[in-house]
């Protein structure tokens, strides 16, 4: 028999398939015997990864075995020197080919188990953005993979490394506005300013958030149009949080009449307060009910309260009830509400042009064009 490549002879180079062959299917038979035994030692934890993660190590289990099946039946080949080096080049190129593997499967169960947390479920916007850094670890997993693999096969990795270090960079000023939205993203979804579904004021606009994808974030605004925001310019942009109060302001200004009484006044006052702080919804701390000041038509009273409610519908039918609350106790303290009036009085011994357009004024336009009596002279 001649040599051929490697310096193996034909019948060499003939078997060689029928090893390989052999091996992986040993590699599989012990591949699946392991991952019985480690899902039977996960099923006796509480808990959940070492389950998920005993299901996903099939692949690399297999790999491994066949490499230890390959490294201790190589030696029927009769493999040359040159030969056995390739081989064990390989070898080790293909266990560090089994070890990136289990460790990206474990990464994917990792990311798996975080999008149905809880942690998730209480930070919903985030969810998009776990399986975004699984892919990402994944990938770089992966490089690092594909560099060690190389350099154990003897490939030069500098030349390599140098062109992706070059082509980086191009995709880098090529792609600086998506890199710049997905930053923002993920600064968002760390931050939570707010979440799917949150009614937020966002500069100038109130909408409620109706998506965050990772290169905008989209908001329905009061007239039911669509607002899309890039996440690079929405994360250095003003914020505002309507869904996040913990309590809600009630703020008015009652104005009575001047004809109101002092002690009904006090009335008034008194029974406004005390309706406050027996309403069971009332945040006690701090309720102020005052005469502010005498206006020009009117008694200003200022009354100030929060409810602890937890949504804004629910505010509204709390202070609906305590504004017909209030309205029922200034009709029973025999008071009223005032509204803008104004007086308009002349003097006796007005010029007369004056006189005439003042009773107009008090004809309301009635009198238009009709002669006027001139005024008495003292």
């Amino acid at each position: 028999m001649h040599d051929g490549p490697l310096g193996l002879t034909m019948w060499q180079w003939a078997a060689a398939p029928v090893w390989l062959v052999v091996s992986l299917i040993v590699g599989v038979i012990l591949a699946r015997g392991t991952r019985w035994v480690l899902a039977r030692l996960a099923r006796s934890t509480e808990a959940q990864w070492d389950d998920r993660l005993a299901k996903k190590l099939g692949g690399p289990l297999t790999l491994f075995w066949s490499i230890g099946v390959m490294s201790t039946t190589h030696h029927v080949l009769e493999l040359s020197k040159h030969a056995e080096e390739v081989f064990h080049d390989l070898q080790r190129g293909g266990l560090y080919l089994a070890m990136f593997w289990t460790v990206g499967r474990a990464i994917g169960v990792g990311g798996s188990i975080a999008s149905t947390s809880r942690w998730s479920t209480t930070h919903p916007m985030s969810r998009a953005l776990v399986p975004l850094a699984s892919r990402i670890a994944r990938l770089a997993l992966f490089g690092a993979g594909i560099i060690v693999l190389f350099t154990e096969i003897g490939v030069p990795v500098t030349s390599l490394l140098a062109g992706l270090g070059l082509g980086g960079l191009a995709v880098a000023l090529a792609a600086q506005k998506t890199v710049e939205n997905l930053i923002g993203a993920i600064s968002i979804g760390a931050d939570q300013p707010f979440m799917e579904g949150d009614f937020v004021k966002i500069e100038d606009f109130v909408a409620t958030v109706e998506r965050v994808g990772l290169r905008s974030t989209r908001f329905r605004t009061l007239d039911r149009t669509l607002i899309t925001i890039p996440n690079g310019k929405l994360a250095e942009m003003r914020i505002e949080s309507y869904t996040a109060r913990d309590r809600f302001r009630l703020a008015t200004t009652l104005q009575v009449v001047y004809e109101t009484t002092p002690e009904q006044l006090r009335t008034v006052l008194e029974n406004i307060e005390k309706l406050l702080r027996e309403h069971p919804k009332i945040w006690p701390e701090s309720i102020t009910v005052r005469l502010v000041r005498l206006g020009s038509s009117s008694l200003d009273i200022d009354v100030m309260a929060w409810f602890a409610v937890p949504s804004f519908d629910l505010f509204q039918v709390c202070r609906q009830d305590v504004l017909i609350e209030i309205l029922r106790i200034v009709q029973n303290a025999g008071s009223s509400f005032a509204y803008p009036t104004q007086t308009l009085r002349v003097a006796e011994g007005q010029h007369p042009l004056l006189a005439a357009a003042a009773q107009g004024a008090n004809d309301d336009g009635g009198g238009a064009g009709r002669p006027q009596e001139p005024a008495a002279k003292p």
